[in-house]
């Protein structure tokens, strides 16, 4: 099914896409027999999130619902449970911490949020930093990142949380793709404190809309949109198809081979050493795609 602004997360050995803009069922897919299965709608259009699996059920925290460019944040943590096909509403998000867009990471039993939007893609981008515990449902406030960004997503390596990619949505001043921004934040979960990398190792593409991995021990950032190759007679240029890794060794970029088909507002899954992606939008904005692509890396 096409569908953009959606999550793709593994639980067990099944790859689960669910949400994105309008009402999408969750849809399975198994990487052994290569094939897909459709279930049930969540309870209402969700999007803009990225879910993570904890203890065998998918958790979505810092999601979206309604039509652009004013979408609403979504008030409650909601989990899905693969096993039954079942939605739950969970806890209550803090009214004062709401919005989409942002990033999620769990890390040593304890969910993290990071950044996002809190009006759709009008206004108020913020670099919030959240923790929640879902044994005792208590949120904690962390100390803000460096820097506001939203349509991204984290990725935790060796202890530490990166943000790479992404934007300041501003539809309110004219500035929706334009605010993407090059600097990659780090989280360091011992220490408890941000820092910024260097200018030389600022994400080489500028872009928003993209998904992130881990893989290799490596920072891996795959596809995006921003306004490159925009123009009066283009006014959708096509989403990007650059892949590129950070090594935090070498405090160094380099490329992977482009995806086939460029795409953004996408989620990415490392399962036995590949890397897969699957539907997203092909252009700047919503031209939705359904097709899957895996990288497999050379001997």
């Amino acid at each position: 099914m096409q569908r953009h602004e959606h999550g793709y997360v593994k639980a067990g050995e099944l790859f689960y896409l669910m949400g994105g803009r309008g009402e999408r069922p969750v849809q399975v897919f198994d990487p052994t027999s290569q094939t897909w299965t459709t279930r049930g709608l969540p309870p209402f259009e969700i999007h803009h999130f990225q879910p993570v699996e904890y203890e065998g059920k998918i958790y979505a925290i810092g999601a979206f619902t309604g039509g652009f460019p004013t979408e609403t944040p979504v008030p409650n943590i909601y989990i899905y449970d693969p096993a039954t096909d079942q939605w739950t509403q969970g806890p209550e998000i803090p009214e004062d911490r709401r919005r989409g867009a942002a990033g999620l990471v769990v890390y040593n039993d304890l969910f993290y949020v990071v950044s996002g939007v809190q009006n759709g893609h009008m206004d108020g981008h913020v670099p919030w930093f959240d923790s929640f515990d879902p044994k005792t449902g208590t949120w904690e406030r962390l100390p803000d990142a460096p820097r506001a960004r939203d349509h991204f997503q984290a990725v935790v390596i060796d202890g530490k949380l990166y943000a790479a990619g992404g934007r300041r949505s501003s539809h309110a001043t004219g500035e929706v793709f334009q605010l993407t921004m090059p600097e990659v934040d780090v989280y360091d979960f011992a220490m408890g404190t941000w820092s910024t990398l260097p200018p030389s190792a600022n994400l080489p593409t500028e872009r928003a809309g993209v998904t992130a991995v881990a893989y290799h021990g490596r920072l891996v950032v795959i596809g995006g949109e921003s306004q490159r190759g925009y123009s009066a007679e283009t006014t959708t240029p096509p989403a990007h198809e650059e892949v590129e890794v950070f090594d935090p060794t070498t405090q160094r970029w380099f490329a992977l081979p482009p995806l086939n088909q460029g795409r953004h507002a996408a989620q990415a899954i490392v399962h036995q050493g590949k890397i897969y992606i699957a539907a997203g939008s092909r252009t700047l904005g919503g031209t939705e795609i359904n097709s899957q692509e895996v990288y497999t890396p050379g001997p």
